[in-house]
């Protein structure tokens, strides 16, 4: 079996947004097509993903794609940028080793989490995510309720607890009083004590709704340093959140400031790439939640090896996927079969329009917890009208 084509695209989701995945399918001589998809679709450095997948895609012309691992080393070894790991370099890779993946389960007519040791559970937890932005349908008609007061935040947790969800993640520390977005100069060192203020209050409204069954993940996007993280770790501690996620910039000297002084588990990851990446991390036992970016990281193949590693030092695992619903999948492949997965994330951008129309299915949690699907691959693929329609870059490679 040979790879004969492979076509890269960048997809508009959704009019009025900044969503754009990048994907790619790869075709062989056999008529298998693999799906993938480079973790770019927000932010900015998409239009790289999306040459970098082109260049990698030439590599792979005639190759059998069975071989992945030697492949993913060739682009690591041969590539000169792929050796210092990084996010453009590793995105493209991440999408061309899910579409092998992808090929390699059809090929043996098998779910991939089968060739990576088989179903460690039948269904897995998640956690309502980003409720600070709503967690309404909005292709049902559902409005969002954007968290300003404390009250708005309690109002969004009930309706997740309310659907089953016995877990949430905020990010209590990003509005002004008025609802404006922060600057990000004013979260930058110690932070006042009326912010420190506001953002307890906000912590004890949702867990006054909620109640302690509930689990609370306390977000932070890597916005604040160690400073004012340690403030707010020692909140996370009084109210009992489950973890604390993205404190800080991830850096191994910063990070171990603040687990130095907070008892509160530390999650980080999407922006740690590679097991080179981790591996200080977790000698020094600095991470208790790895969220390793399955398409940012290194695809299916370094996820899975990251996880692997993470478990020798008894860190958790919940792979972090922020793209399409394509790639949600393809996180769940690996969730299923490895022994330290603690929870998936389910992001409120899963539940939008962006969502919709995208890929050939658009799996949700039932009552807080995905159903391991038996589909054959990584259980979904693009769907070809989405390509045809809403792709704002296109390059065949031949």
């Amino acid at each position: 079996m040979k790879i004969t084509k492979v076509d890269v695209f960048r997809l508009r989701a959704c009019e009025m947004t900044s969503n754009q995945p990048v994907g790619c399918r790869i075709y062989t001589d056999t008529g298998l097509v693999g799906h993938g998809e480079a973790g770019l679709a927000y932010g900015i450095g998409g239009t790289g993903g999306f040459g970098a997948l082109c260049d990698l895609s030439r590599m792979v012309i005639g190759k059998d794609p069975l071989d992945i691992e030697m492949i993913w080393e060739t682009f690591r070894k041969t590539t000169f940028w792929a050796m210092s790991p990084g996010p453009v370099m590793y995105a493209a890779m991440s999408a061309i080793d899910t579409a092998l993946w992808d090929i390699k389960g059809k090929y043996f007519k098998v779910p991939v989490y089968q060739l990576l040791g088989g179903k460690f559970r039948t269904k897995l937890r998640a956690y309502a995510s980003q409720l600070q932005y709503g967690w309404g349908n909005d292709y049902e008609g559902k409005p969002h309720v954007w968290c300003v007061t404390p009250e708005d935040y309690a109002h969004n947790a009930r309706l997740a607890v309310d659907e089953g969800f016995d877990a949430l993640k905020f990010d209590f520390f990003d509005r002004k009083p008025d609802g404006s977005r922060l600057p990000f100069y004013e979260e930058t060192g110690i932070i006042p004590n009326a912010e420190v203020d506001r953002v307890e209050r906000t912590m004890q409204a949702v867990r006054a709704e909620v109640g302690y069954g509930v689990d609370i993940i306390m977000e932070n996007h890597s916005r604040i340093d160690a400073l004012g993280a340690v403030q707010l770790a020692k909140l996370a501690e009084k109210y009992r959140m489950m973890a604390f996620e993205e404190p800080n910039p991830p850096t191994v000297a910063t990070l171990e400031y603040i687990a130095q002084h907070t008892d509160i588990p530390l999650a980080n990851g999407e922006r740690i790439y590679s097991r080179w990446g981790f591996a200080d991390y977790f000698k020094r036992n600095l991470i208790q939640l790895a969220q390793p970016d399955l398409a940012n990281t290194g695809g299916i193949t370094e996820t899975k090896k990251i996880c692997d590693m993470a478990h020798a030092f008894d860190v958790g695992i919940q792979v972090h996927v922020a793209g399409s619903p394509l790639v949600t999948n393809a996180g769940l492949q690996v969730e299923a079969c490895i022994p330290n997965f603690v929870i998936h994330e389910h992001h409120v951008a899963n539940r939008q329009r962006t969502a919709i129309g995208l890929t050939l299915y658009n799996d949700q949690p039932v009552n807080g917890y995905f159903e391991i699907e038996d589909r054959i691959g990584i259980g979904n693929e693009w769907l070809p009208e989405a390509v045809e329609k809403k792709a704002i870059l296109y390059k065949m490679i031949e």
